[in-house]
């Protein structure tokens, strides 16, 4: 007698119900990747401050950087920008270093899962090469800005891991706001307000 198959997907708050392995993007929920997003910890919640900070705080800290250093960006850009960790809603943020040690299929089920967001979205399944590079910049400026500001490295470890991202094109008064950990529903209601203000422009 064959092995049942393993349960392989989540009931959302929603009522979706997303397959992890084979997800569709009819499955996909704005509010839902809000909601998962504003509770998932960055850094493994090794930061300071009275909140977790969050990857839906840290995703649209991505999309300010990218904002700033790539003035012509496009709306489309930026919620590509917005959602660029968006599989994490159901997948939880793994630390690079614990992801490159699992090896396995785990991205290709994360990119799965990236793809159906894009494509609820009425996004290309996949980015530009473009802006993939622009958008992994953005990201490591975030990582750096974070890293010093909130998980504790020195800012020459920081540098040897992420680079070191320079501050032109912020209002800093406006980053200083960005970098303080929001409490869970100021980050939810906030990624959901950013997205809904971004594709309005398209």
């Amino acid at each position: 007698m064959a092995q049942k198959d393993k349960r392989a997907w989540q009931r959302m708050l929603s009522g979706r119900r997303l397959d992890l392995l084979n997800p569709s993007p009819l499955d996909v929920e704005l509010s839902d990747i809000a909601h998962g997003l504003a509770r998932v910890s960055r850094w493994n919640g090794q930061t300071i401050g009275d909140y977790p900070f969050s990857v839906a705080q840290h995703s649209i800290l991505v999309f300010e950087v990218l904002k700033a250093t790539v003035p012509d960006c496009k709306s489309t850009d930026l919620l590509y920008a917005l959602l660029h960790d968006g599989a994490e809603y159901v997948m939880g943020d793994i630390i690079s270093p614990f992801k490159a040690a699992m090896g396995g299929n785990y991205k290709e089920i994360e990119d799965r899962i990236l793809e159906a967001i894009h494509v609820r979205f009425s996004l290309a399944p996949s980015r530009s090469t473009k802006l993939s590079r622009n958008l992994k910049r953005a990201d490591k400026h975030a990582a750096f800005f974070e890293a010093v500001n909130l998980a504790g490295f020195e800012a020459d470890e920081a540098k040897r891991l992420f680079g070191e991202p320079g501050l032109a094109g912020f209002d800093l008064v406006g980053f200083e706001r960005l970098i303080r950990p929001w409490p869970t529903r100021e980050a939810q209601e906030r990624f959901v307000e950013t997205f809904n203000q971004t594709a309005a422009g398209i």
